[in-house]
């Protein structure tokens, strides 16, 4: 492609728009520009990164098993309604009425399309196992779209759903479908963890995230360099704490604390240690309130809170909820006295003489001991976890590191197929629900994440398996004949042999050129200069400093090399 030709609208500015490094290079470097929130135009460069991405993901699923189809992005909404998920789903499911005042939504995700789809054809386990994959746009109504590619509303998916007459089945396909993310995510050249996940919206029993590692990344990666353990922040096991303070027990006591709510604030008011403090917070759940406890300098986890309770779903309750239950406003609850489901953390279990709110209003109880002073309907590991807690599985300890989710395998179990009764008769004769399984890979997260790991001050810089073009040509100045006449030799031969090459052909200043040669970030560049006179120009990967001089008739044949070497 000849630049004068190619529709690549660069930026020397950094736009204002842009909050993350993968959203600021693909709006500096022509690859995307923004039509509404969180909804943006590919533009030819980022189009053909995006193929690169999708070209591989093919070649794996193919390679796995699995079969390529196409769903509708408007799916009725009578499917959602039979899965029970029309109304759980929340507000990023984008509800609309056709001119017939059928409902409908766009489609965030399609395990009800493509359940309904094998119901209607799958009799017999004869016909099972089955692995249907598409890539496809889907549309999520984020509250707060952000970061581009990233975190956007409207967004290119793979998804795959699998079908399986047996537990066992799909367990093999789950572990098949590992592999293969694996293969897919090394050849696009980027560096990944699989750590284990919450199935969230989707549902199931348990569930993978592939993570592209990057200090940027915006989830958290928990981690044991010990023993392998790996989960993200959601998921992360939190060890149980062992023993207690070791002190004896003092009589309950309450205490004047006006105006004094957070666990900062109360620990200095009583010149006690948050660790000292029993929070206390008050949800809203599908089956009811429920008062979760956590040591003071700890967080709760909602994720590992609506699991350990097997809610449907779970909110914070507002000041009014609080009142209802406690009695007193927010920063006052505590659990001696209530009459509703205490769930608590583990961590509570070794407070000795602990700090709570007292249920009314400017005052706190001290010396308050669990078992005692309250009783626990259910313990459990309700918490995050922490840079150097102990590592649930062997004696090492916990890291936190950063990375970005770009792929998820889950395995769903009977979940979709009980509730919209995808059945097969089984050997026997019997009627049975069908084994699933879902694995999805976010396309664009893909491409941005591969950004957000591999740029430098100057722009992006390419695996390449990614790029979007092999080879950079630039001629320094193209007004010269002898410059011209090498860099259209070099353009024919790389060309001739199947590299994929941008060649600037641009009658621009030089420093321009390379700044946008750095920015676009195309793995190899070839400078056409005045060493031309010598029969000599200069060769230089994107992510080295140093060049290499070769002579004008070797070039072709080492940067085919290269290419196709993979160095």
């Amino acid at each position: 492609m000849r630049r004068t030709r190619a529709f690549l609208p660069t930026m020397k500015e950094d736009p204002s728009e842009a909050e993350v490094i993968s959203h600021r290079l693909m709006l500096r470097a022509g690859m995307i520009r923004k039509v509404a929130a969180g909804i943006y135009n590919l533009l030819p460069l980022g189009l053909k990164v995006l193929r690169r991405v999708e070209t591989i993901i093919r070649e794996e699923m193919n390679r796995a098993g699995a079969q390529e189809v196409l769903m509708p992005l408007v799916i009725p909404a009578e499917m959602w309604k039979e899965s029970g998920r029309w109304d759980l789903y929340g507000k990023e499911l984008l509800r609309f009425k056709d001119r017939h005042d059928r409902e409908f939504c766009l489609g965030p995700t399609h395990e009800e399309v493509i359940t309904d789809m094998v119901r209607r054809e799958v009799r017999s386990y004869r016909q099972l196992p089955l692995n249907l994959y598409q890539i496809q746009i889907k549309f999520r109504d984020e509250i707060r779209p952000r970061f581009g590619l990233m975190r956007g509303r409207e967004f290119i998916m793979k998804d795959a759903y699998s079908f399986h007459a047996t537990e066992r089945d799909a367990e093999r396909e789950y572990e098949n479908m590992y592999n293969t993310y694996t293969r897919i995510f090394e050849r696009c050249g980027l560096r990944f963890t699989a750590v284990e996940a919450e199935t969230g919206a989707i549902g199931g029993r348990f569930s993978h995230e592939f993570m592209v590692l990057a200090e940027t990344g915006e989830d958290v990666i928990v981690s044991c360099g010990t023993c392998g353990y790996s989960a993200n922040l959601e998921r992360a096991e939190c060890r149980p704490p062992e023993g207690g303070a070791g002190e004896k027990e003092k009589a309950m006591e309450k205490v004047h604390t006006p105006g004094v709510k957070s666990v900062e604030e109360v620990s200095r008011f009583l010149g006690v240690s948050p660790e000292r403090l029993i929070k206390t917070m008050i949800y809203e759940t599908d089956k009811g309130p429920v008062v979760a406890l956590v040591r003071g300098d700890l967080e709760i986890n909602e994720a590992k809170l609506k699991r350990l309770l097997h809610c449907e779903w779970i909110a914070l309750a507002d000041e009014e909820k609080v009142r209802g239950v406690t009695g007193a406003p927010p920063g006052f609850a505590g659990p001696v006295g209530l009459e509703v489901r205490i769930v608590a953390d583990h961590s509570v279990s070794t407070i000795v003489n602990g700090v709570t709110g007292a249920n009314e209003e400017d005052y706190h109880y001290i010396n308050v001991n669990p078992g005692r002073d309250f009783a626990v309907d259910t313990w459990g590991d309700i918490r995050f976890a922490l840079e150097g807690d102990p590592c649930p599985r062997c004696d090492g300890r916990l890291s936190l590191s950063r990375g970005i989710e770009v792929g998820h395998i889950f395995k769903l179990g009977t979940k979709y197929s009980e509730a919209m009764r995808a059945t097969f008769l089984d050997e026997k004769g019997v009627e049975r629900p069908m084994v699933m399984g879902c694995y999805g890979i976010g396309v664009g997260r893909t491409v941005a994440a591969a950004i957000e790991q591999n740029h430098d001050e100057k722009g992006i810089i390419w695996p390449l398996p990614l790029a979007p073009y092999h080879v950079y040509i630039l001629p320094v100045n193209v007004k010269d004949a002898s410059m011209r006449e090498v860099s259209e030799r070099i353009y024919r031969g790389l060309t001739d042999s199947g590299v994929e090459v941008l060649y600037d052909d641009r009658d621009e200043r030089a420093g321009v050129k390379f700044n946008d040669a750095d920015l676009i970030g195309i793995p190899w560049r070839v400078t056409v200069g005045s060493r031309v006179k010598e029969g000599k120009v200069e060769i230089k990967a994107r992510d080295r400093n140093e060049a290499e001089i070769v002579d004008i008739e070797e070039a072709v044949g080492r940067l085919v090399q290269r290419v196709r070497g993979g160095t």
